[in-house]
């Protein structure tokens, strides 16, 4: 048995092959039975299924949307004379003589000239009432592929400029052995918790008063910052080993500040027989003890600065997952190098101070500086934020990894401040916020002191490995208040709108950072020269 061919052109003497989707016989002139019956199939046919996918299919390819539940136009005039019925038959089948013949569904020809294509009243896509309403994936697609293209152009410019500008000798060189001072200082920062947690056991057995420990833990915390800043200006250090020395001992000096509190708070509640506020659950009990030194070495190596005797923890330490962590830090720390040497320091070096040039020269170098600033920036959060806390945290089998929260969606500055670094952001909560307003302080006077407390310890870790005093970083601290306020009102203004998260972007990424570091970059050059 022979098989089937492709089907050949029809001729006149050939016979028509049979078609799957049939339309119906015309009727002949003259006979009203013949054409009720037409109208009878004409109408089953459109309602079929059939006609519900050829209606698809048609208003996918006219750009229209289809809505199954809608009717079409045959549909809504089923009910017409059979005269019109048979009409609209005959111009269907007349229109797709050969559509039986090619296999095209006869349904597919109910949208015919008369139908109304305007059925709606819609919006355009991108005005007001309708731009938020749909998917912007494409235009986001399009930032991307710009975003790759302008910064591919601008490493093969930076290239072809200065070329290869980072060398083995970046991070350690000969001239790096005149900063060991400065590393044996950082290994006796350890005496000072030492010294923090002996005091604590001499006030838990009743050796010294309460008073008495307060002084002590006042000593303490005050000789642990003024001892590194003494030994980086009386050394001739590189700026980046001391500002490293100065972030170590900021965050011992939190922690100091953070054991001592808690601890007082925890004696007079179990010396005294203080009440609290509200019920103590059984984990609160359980912290409400005198500090072991097992207790304070955890602390003093784990990531958060706030202490209490025990913190929750994870079963085990996944050592696949630490691995790659640890070679993602070394990656992005050394991209953090090779965008400092090579692109901001060719910047910087061949620019004027902001303050002293003309203005249109200052905004272009800020300009310039703002990009390479930003992508360092965010892999100096990622790196520290993410990698390295969390290295830490599993290695400690430490359970609460919140170090951040989607501050990048922040729509005020307050916001900011309060999801971009989770550590700080508790311990100043804890030790300074919430302890002012209990003493009858007022909210915006705790603020303006929790800031104060921030800007100092800003300009601290900037200001003395620089061993300028300009208050650059104290002032970039203290003027978040004002805009705390003017964000804060746009977004109370305008309903949540995303006013205060560009203006945060803006102050913080485009104007404050690369602001900060030209006025830092030429004050020193002016300091050496």
């Amino acid at each position: 048995m022979e098989q089937p061919g492709p089907i050949a052109p029809m001729s006149d003497s050939d016979e028509a092959p049979p078609a799957v989707h049939r339309r119906p016989p015309r009727p002949a002139r003259g006979s009203g039975g013949a054409v009720e019956r037409f109208a009878a199939a004409l109408r089953r046919r459109v309602r079929s299924g059939a006609s519900v996918a050829a209606r698809a299919s048609f208003a996918a390819d006219s750009g229209d949307e289809f809505v199954a539940g809608e009717p079409s136009s045959s549909s809504r005039r089923r009910d017409t004379s059979g005269d019109a019925s048979s009409a609209g038959g005959e111009a269907a089948g007349g229109g797709g003589g050969g559509g039986g013949a090619g296999g095209v569904d006869f349904s597919a020809f109910t949208f015919r000239a008369a139908a109304p294509v305007h059925r709606k009243a819609k919006e355009s896509p991108l005005s007001s009432d309708a731009i938020f309403k749909q998917s912007h994936a494409g235009l986001f697609n399009l930032c991307i592929v710009v975003l790759v293209a302008v910064n591919s152009r601008l490493i093969i410019e930076n290239l072809m400029k200065y070329g290869l500008l980072i060398r083995s000798g970046f991070w350690f060189n000969a001239t790096s052995l005149r900063d060991w001072p400065l590393l044996m200082c950082c290994l006796s920062l350890p005496v000072f918790p030492l010294g923090a947690f002996a005091v604590e056991k001499l006030a838990f057995n009743n050796i010294i008063t309460d008073a008495a420990a307060t002084s002590l833990h006042i000593f303490l915390t005050t000789a642990e910052i003024v001892y590194p800043v003494l030994v980086i200006l009386m050394c001739d250090s590189a700026v980046l080993s001391g500002f490293l020395l100065m972030f170590i001992a900021c965050i011992v000096w939190l922690k100091l500040v953070s054991f001592a509190h808690t601890n007082h708070d925890i004696r007079k509640l179990i010396t005294s027989g203080k009440k609290v506020d509200n019920e103590l659950s059984a984990a609160d009990i359980d912290n409400l003890q005198a500090p072991t030194l097992g207790s304070l070495a955890y602390f003093m190596m784990a990531p958060t600065l706030c202490y209490q005797p025990s913190y929750p923890r994870t079963p085990c330490i996944r050592k696949g997952w630490l691995i790659r962590q640890i070679i993602l830090y070394l990656i992005f720390t050394g991209l953090q190098g090779f965008i400092i040497e090579q692109y901001i320091n060719p910047i910087v070096v061949n620019s004027q101070h902001p303050l002293k040039g003309g203005l249109l020269n200052a905004v272009e170098t800020v300009l310039k500086l703002s990009l390479p600033n930003v992508y360092l920036w965010l892999c100096m959060f990622y790196c520290l934020f993410h990698l390295w806390l969390n290295i830490l945290a599993e290695i400690l089998r430490f359970g609460d990894r919140e170090f951040y929260k989607d501050w990048w969606n922040a729509k005020t500055i307050d916001e900011y401040w309060r999801k971009w670094n989770m550590p700080v952001h508790k311990w100043i909560v804890r030790h300074i916020y919430f302890p002012c307003m209990r003493n009858g302080i007022s909210k915006e006077v705790a603020v303006f002191i929790s800031f104060f407390v921030s800007a100092v310890l800003h300009e601290l870790c900037v200001a003395v490995p620089c061993r300028i005093l300009k208050f650059w970083a104290f002032l970039g601290i203290m003027l978040q208040i004002p805009l705390i306020v003017l964000t804060s009102y746009l977004k109370n203004k305008f309903r949540d709108t995303m006013v205060g998260n560009m203006i945060f972007w803006f102050f913080f990424c485009i104007y404050g950072q690369p602001m900060c570091v030209l006025l830092y970059y030429h004050d020193v050059m002016n300091r050496i020269n």
